[in-house]
């Protein structure tokens, strides 16, 4: 077995999971969520979420992958087998590897069209729109350059197959390259120093965009400031409030926006030192990634879409979602913004690096597992998981319907049960008190002992709530789909999953027998 490797500072360390939380939906989902269920009113069940359901996951999780990186294991398999001794455990945790592989199949090409896109800004490549801009005239203002974004990643009428624009996948070639690169050095020697540098460099670029954004006039009406944009996005909606679908949106957004229940943080947690302080470096992490999302991610899309296009059309964009904010919306407004081409390199350039460093962090699952449960060298890991990306990459990128399929079954519905099975497996079969001791240990701070409560009884029942939810709304839609490229991705995922089973099968064996 391979000498296991450690962070090599706790800055390190705090940068490197707030790389791996802090993603494209801190830009551009969570201000669609917010637009979308009732502005300032979403933040009351958003808090709550992530006090009830976000902060004790992340704690358990570090717990979990601190606990199993003393042991030998920086994958969810072997931390379940060692937490619970039955033969079952092992084949729960095999979500901790397919999962964050699945999601890093798409994440790994929605990445790299934001480096596309930096690279169309720098170089004012993008369309020039044919009718006048006009407060509440986005969607026939914004058509050229949404045909601009669907030439470049592919859009077929009909049919299995769509064909993206060749520079796609040259640009997802430089973004893996560039990842196995990261990969390549180590977690000390890589992974942490891209985080060291990127990070610092997310927030530095956040933060002039967030200045010019609420610095900007309006090109059509001079009553639509950043104060209206703010009062767009902020202003309690308090319907939403008693609304069950915005609590699930907000319950959903943690999530998505922390990296919960996707095996990430088990497998960065299992490089933590063996006395390390996981409760403040949790909470640090937390912290990073909310003023990424709350200040910066609220601010930039939304507020820069209400002073050029008004409210109403803000309205109708954040209705088209994420890809449609922040892949055809600021295009449009940095061509008619004063230097609009260096601040939309910056904005996609912000994405791009939080795109990475969550790339990398979806890549170290299969990396440590193939280290330390087959005694692979890092090179002949490192190798293996850039020739499976490069092949697999065409589902996402020919197949119609493969991505959203992928990012349904792995990137939302997998995760809440893979964060089931955390909890109720450290929890409820490890114990609770020992769970509650391996995560205090070390820490500077005593955890309230309200959380031991609530980590025992209502997160799982939170979780619970979203599975059910999620199973009732959006599971019958899901499965009514019935076209062949949707029905060719999920005999992929399957077939993907059956030989994750197998290699932990595997791998077991090879353990038993020496």
């Amino acid at each position: 077995m391979n000498r296991r490797e450690q962070w090599g500072s706790r800055t390190g360390l705090i940068l490197s999971m707030a790389g791996n939380a802090i993603g494209l939906g801190n830009f551009l989902r969570f201000p669609v969520q917010a637009a979308q269920n009732g502005g300032g009113a979403y933040m009351i069940p958003y808090f709550i979420s992530f006090i009830l359901l976000g902060i004790p996951l992340m704690w358990i999780e570090w717990g979990i992958g601190r606990y199993g990186g003393t042991i030998g294991h920086g994958t969810a398999p072997g931390m379940f087998d060692s937490l619970w001794k039955n033969k079952l455990a092992k084949y729960a945790g095999t979500l901790g590897i397919f999962l964050p592989l699945v999601v890093l199949i798409y994440y790994t090409y929605i990445c790299s069209w934001t480096l596309a896109f930096s690279f169309y800004s720098l170089f004012n490549l993008y369309p020039s729109a044919g009718a006048a801009l006009a407060a509440g005239s986005a969607g026939e203002y914004l058509i050229p350059y949404q045909n601009y974004l669907y030439d470049y990643i592919g859009v077929s009428s009909g049919g299995v197959f769509q064909v993206p624009n060749p520079a796609a996948y040259a640009f997802f070639a430089v973004t893996l390259l560039t990842t196995l690169y990261v990969l390549m050095k180590g977690v000390s020697g890589g992974i942490e120093k891209l985080n060291n540098l990127a990070i610092p460099a997310l927030f530095i670029m956040g933060f002039v965009l967030f200045i010019r954004v609420i610095t900007l006039k309006s090109p059509v009406d001079p009553a639509l400031t950043a104060s209206r944009g703010f009062g767009f996005l902020w202003e309690p909606d308090l319907k939403g409030i008693i609304s069950p679908k915005v609590w699930l949106a907000a319950a959903g957004q943690i999530f998505f926006t922390l990296s919960l229940g996707l095996g990430a943080i088990l497998t960065y947690a299992s490089y933590v030192k063996r006395d390390e302080d996981i409760v403040l470096d949790g909470l640090a992490t937390a912290s990073l990634n909310e003023l990424a999302e709350v200040v910066l991610g609220s601010t930039i899309a939304i507020v820069s879409a209400v002073i050029f296009f008004g409210v109403e059309g803000a309205r109708e964009i954040s209705e088209g979602g994420a890809f449609k904010l922040g892949f055809i919306s600021m295009p449009a407004i940095f061509t008619h913004m004063p230097f609009g081409q260096f601040f939309g390199f910056l904005w996609f350039l912000l994405l791009f690096f939080a795109g990475l460093t969550s790339v990398v962090a979806l890549s170290q699952p299969a990396i440590a597992f193939f280290e330390d449960e087959f005694g692979w060298s890092r090179k002949r890991s490192v190798v293996s998981l850039g020739i499976f990306a490069a092949l697999t990459v065409l589902i996402p990128m020919f197949v119609r319907g493969g991505l959203d399929e992928m990012d349904f079954w792995a990137g939302t519905f997998g995760l809440v049960i893979l964060a089931l099975f955390e909890v109720i497996i450290f929890f409820w079969i490890f114990g609770a008190e020992n769970a509650w001791e391996e995560i205090g240990r070390g820490a500077r701070i005593k955890v309230p002992r309200i959380f031991f409560y609530i980590m025992k009884y209502v997160t799982p029942a939170f979780l619970i709530i979203i599975l059910f939810a999620w199973t009732y709304e959006q599971l019958p839609s899901v499965i009514a789909k019935g076209d062949r490229g949707v029905w060719a991705t999920r005999l992929f995922l399957i077939f993907l999953l059956l030989l994750h089973i197998g290699a932990v099968r595997w791998a077991w064996k090879r353990r038993k027998h020496g």
